[in-house]
């Protein structure tokens, strides 16, 4: 028989409720930016700046292929997927057929040349937040090169957290070219560890997604050291050497598949 030691006390009291200390899932738990943070140089409305098709690449080669290795080790052919900010590709891989691919942006010229697009939809995030979508409605949502421009981020996670399902992946990805005067000043303002860390904190103020897993893959120490060369990889003037950023968060827990 086991005995317990007398020094051992045990409190009567019971113990606080998990649900009172808990936010809901999916429920904003703080700020994160500033009312400074999110403004913009240029603060006429997105859809104006983005008004004209821009049929190019806004980052080089070996981005694209980073991205689409990493696409290539997460997504599975099964899936449904939601390109969030999207354009005239989604650099997903070319030999994988997934189930569905449903493109959000702001041109629709753009969005209508994506191949592997099953439909698509135009959206304003810094207008409205909202998805007209239903709750749990994608295994894995999107977010290339664009979550600079976001001025609602908290409340973008918190849609993308609610129409993934249960176990379904965000994958947000960019590097340090950006359009100046569309990107946030927090974005801004920020280096490439800041910045990271600031999508990290996207991904903390909402309730419910697991613990953010970053991704890293620079380029090689000896190009990008002039002056010139940062100013030039910052406006996106340079056709190589872009640095790969990736943040990946689960809605509740990590699946494992077989």
């Amino acid at each position: 028989m086991l005995s317990i030691p007398q020094k051992w006390h045990f409190s009567s009291h019971p113990l606080p409720r998990i649900s009172s200390v808990l936010n809901p899932p999916g429920e904003i738990k703080r700020v994160v930016l500033s009312p400074k943070g999110r403004t913009k140089l240029n603060p006429l409305p997105d859809r104006e700046f983005y008004a004209s098709p821009r049929f190019v690449k806004h980052v080089d080669d070996k981005f694209i292929s980073n991205l689409r290795d990493l696409y290539g080790e997460i997504l599975r052919p099964e899936m449904e997927i939601l390109d969030l900010c999207s354009s005239w590709v989604s650099h997903l891989p070319d030999e994988v057929a997934y189930e569905r691919v449903v493109g959000h942006g702001l041109n629709a010229q753009e969005l209508a040349r994506n191949p592997r697009l099953s439909y698509f939809f135009v959206k304003d995030l810094n207008k409205d937040q909202k998805l007209e979508m239903e709750d749990s409605t994608f295994h894995a949502v999107l977010c290339t090169v664009s979550v600079q421009y976001l001025q609602q981020p908290e409340k973008v996670f918190a849609e993308v957290f609610r129409v993934l399902r249960p176990g379904g992946v965000f994958i947000v990805s960019f590097s340090n070219r950006l359009f100046y005067e569309k990107a946030i000043a927090a974005w801004r303002d920020g280096t490439g560890y800041s910045r990271v860390q600031l999508v990290v904190q996207y991904f903390q103020c909402v309730e419910g997604f697991t613990q953010p897993q970053v991704i890293r893959k620079l380029p090689n120490a000896k190009q990008g050291n002039s002056i010139f060369s940062q100013i030039a990889g910052v406006f996106g003037l340079l056709s190589g050497s872009d640095p790969f950023y990736a943040v990946i968060a689960y809605k509740n827990f990590k699946p494992i598949y077989e």
